[in-house]
C-alpha cells in the first residue's frame, strides 16, 4: 500500500516456510513479489528522527530479472491499536520509471545518512484483503508479517495455520532479541 495511511500489522516466527507457502497458495493467495528486499533507514547525526520514534527509509525491491523498484517512506511513532495490532502512520511514495538510487541521493543531499540496513529474501502475497510477507534474513528466524484491516489480518492469520497466539505486534528488534537469547548468536539482518 502506498500513499498516506495507518499501517496495521502482526508478525510471527515461521516454523516451516515451505509448508506455509503451500498453505497460502492452496488457500487462494496471489503471489505479488519474490526476491530480495533491501531497507535503508536514514537519520541525521544525533538521531533526530529516532528520538521521535520516526522512520525515514528507502525500500528497494530487487526483481529476479535484474531491475529494481523503490519506495521512499516515512513512519510515525509506534502505537498499539485497541485490537492489539502494531499501528503507525505511514507515507509511502513509489519511485517509478526512474533511477531507484535517486531517493538515496536526495536524502544524502538533505543531510541524512544511512543508520540501519536490512536485507532479506521475501515472498509477498495478497489474501482476502491482507498483504502477507514471508521474510528470510541472512541469520535470524524467518518471519511472517501480515498487514491490512483487522478483519483481513485475522482471516489471513487463520489461513496460515500458525496459532493466533504466535502473532504479536512486536517490532523487529524484539524478534532479534528473542532469536539471540535462544540461539546464543548475533542476528544478521543485512548482507555483508
Amino acid at each position: 500500500m502506498t500513499g498516506v495511511h495507518d499501517e496495521l500489522e502482526l508478525k510471527a516466527v515461521i516454523p516451516a516456510p515451505d509448508a506455509l507457502r503451500a498453505r497460502l497458495l492452496a488457500g487462494g493467495a496471489t503471489p505479488r513479489f519474490r526476491g530480495r528486499m533491501s531497507d535503508r533507514r536514514y537519520d541525521r547525526p544525533g538521531g533526530e528522527l529516532s528520538l521521535r520514534d520516526q522512520v525515514l527509509r528507502v525500500r528497494t525491491f530487487h526483481h529476479p530479472d535484474g531491475h529494481a523498484t523503490a519506495i521512499l517512506g516515512w513512519k510515525g511513532p509506534v502505537e498499539r491499536s485497541p485490537e492489539g495490532y502494531k499501528r503507525r502512520a505511514e507515507i509511502e511514495l513509489p519511485i517509478t520509471g526512474g533511477d531507484p538510487g535517486a531517493p538515496h541521493a536526495l536524502l544524502s543531499a538533505l543531510g541524512y545518512e544511512v543508520v540501519h540496513a536490512i536485507d532479506r529474501e521475501v515472498e509477498v502475497y495478497e489474501l482476502s484483503g491482507a498483504t502477507l510477507r514471508i521474510e528470510r534474513y541472512p541469520r535470524m528466524d524467518p518471519l511472517l508479517e501480515i498487514e491490512g484491516l483487522p478483519v483481513a489480518i485475522e482471516r489471513a492469520v487463520e489461513a496460515t495455520g500458525i496459532p493466533r497466539a504466535e502473532f504479536t505486534a512486536d517490532s523487529l528488534p524484539e524478534f532479534v532479541r528473542r532469536y539471540e537469547l535462544r540461539s546464543g548468536q548475533s542476528a544478521a539482518l543485512a548482507a555483508s
